[in-house]
């Protein structure tokens, strides 16, 4: 399966209905789960402009593909062979690079509060159940596509502002 990320640029819906200027980088998201199908399902719900969606269908594929980009979301599924999602978001909370990203599980097994404190002991913002709501899912996404819109806006301003200082 390729690693390559699908960049979403169709005209379709934006992040709460907002058009973004065409000067900003995409966000990137994470989206980890061994059955294709999800990744697939995951995409379509996901896609709008101004986000790239980025597909593992493996723990390793997701940590190599984190060496090579910065990600706003990882949204892991829990029950995976050989690394599970619990054991992904470990790694991903013992590496400096990947430390701050926020995660989201997701899992089609229903499981007692022991399982989920795990989940959100190893790092996880959220913890969601399959069958998914895709309203909710959608709306919290697009909480941290905001987010990272705002630190890219940040990021432009802070650089303004030495770029004038270094000019005085």
């Amino acid at each position: 399966p390729s690693l390559r990320p699908r960049n979403v640029s169709t005209g379709r819906r934006t992040a709460r209905g907002m058009s973004f200027m065409s000067e900003e980088a995409p966000v990137n998201f994470l989206l980890v789960d061994d059955v294709p199908q999800n990744l697939e399902a995951l995409e379509a719900l996901l896609a709008h402009d101004g986000l790239r969606l980025f597909k593992a269908h493996s723990g390793a594929q997701a940590l190599e593909l984190m060496l090579e980009h910065d990600f706003a979301l990882a949204l892991l599924d829990v029950q995976m062979p050989e690394m599970d999602g619990f054991e992904l978001a470990e790694i991903m909370r013992s590496t400096e690079r990947t430390r701050a990203i926020p995660i989201i599980f997701l899992t089609a097994v229903a499981t007692d509060e022991l399982r989920r404190f795990r989940g959100y002991e190893a790092g996880a913002v959220d913890y969601l159940l399959k069958p998914i709501d895709t309203r909710m899912l959608r709306s919290k996404t697009d909480v941290f596509f905001e987010l990272s819109r705002q630190r890219q806006t940040l990021a432009r301003q802070r650089d303004a502002l030495r770029d004038t200082a270094e000019q005085l």
